[in-house]
């Protein structure tokens, strides 16, 4: 799909992380991934710094393929869904999951052509 805006990709991206599972993966992908790295900084072993993409994207990339079924947008927009996880996990933190499902929810009711029914697991 194409977007001509981060807002317009959003909505979009919160769909892509319908199942709450999914998200909760990518929650604790990152945040392991921030912690190692942050550990191995404090450590002064800059090799380290590999954790958060490795352990973040290492996490959060199956759980397209096994749980939503889809492609990892990052694939199509790596810098706006990099916006959109830091978003999303920043809205999970603040206790805000419900509405992330139901932004996910209204984008697949909108855009049946995705091929697949919206979920009720939110």
């Amino acid at each position: 799909m194409t977007f001509t805006s981060y807002e317009e990709f959003w909505p979009y991206y919160v769909a892509m992380h319908s199942r709450a599972a999914t998200r909760w993966i990518h929650l604790t992908g990152t945040l392991t991934g921030l912690a190692v790295t942050a550990y191995g900084l404090a450590r002064g072993r800059r090799r380290y710094l590999a954790a958060l993409p490795l352990i973040g994207y290492g996490t959060a990339w199956p759980a397209h393929f096994l749980i939503e079924g889809n492609n990892p947008a990052t694939f199509g927009h790596p810098a706006w869904s990099l916006r959109g996880d830091t978003q999303m996990i920043r809205m999970m933190l603040a206790g805000r999951d419900a509405e992330l499902g139901e932004i996910a929810q209204k984008w697949l009711a909108e855009n049946p052509c995705q091929g697949r029914p919206p979920v009720a697991d939110s």
